[in-house]
């Protein structure tokens, strides 16, 4: 489904607040130059400090500034299962192609709780996801959850 190089894009800020035209100015490079699917509001792209509105601004702007060139994989995890399927709907809604979901941060989840994390989000939400497993900075890894339970 997603193939090639995919970028894990930063958000670059200017004074404070996130600066959209040299945003644009990242989406098109990539774009031009053989990348194959762009990441927004990732952990590279600053999402846990990015307030809420951000995120939202920031996946619609790279949405509609690819427009349809290449696959836009919307960073949309969060430790919180409420917020992680806001935003997941989001960014389909917006037009995103897929989702980037981290293990839960911060709170260091069960297996089963990162199963029903995950499961809550699938249930929502009609898009790709790519579970993004990172334990050192989120303290737990994914490797034991029941997977073979997804594809039922």
């Amino acid at each position: 489904m997603f193939t090639g190089s995919i970028v894990a894009l930063v958000t670059p800020f200017k004074d404070g607040l996130v600066d959209y035209d040299k945003l644009s100015e990242l989406v098109e490079y990539h774009t031009e130059n053989g990348t194959h699917g762009i990441l927004p509001c990732g952990t590279t792209g600053e999402s846990p400090t990015l307030t809420f509105d951000e995120h939202e601004k920031v996946i619609s702007h790279v949405v509609e500034k690819v427009n349809g060139r290449i696959p836009v994989i919307a960073g949309t995890g969060s430790n919180n299962t409420s917020e992680a399927i806001k935003l997941t709907k989001y960014a389909k809604q917006e037009g995103a192609d897929g989702a980037l979901i981290i293990t839960p941060y911060y709170n260091k989840p069960t297996q089963e709780g990162l199963y029903k994390h995950y499961k809550a989000i699938l249930d929502e939400v009609d898009i790709p996801i790519i579970i993004y497993n990172v334990p050192s900075r989120t303290g737990v890894s994914i490797f034991r959850i029941p997977w073979q339970d997804f594809l039922k």
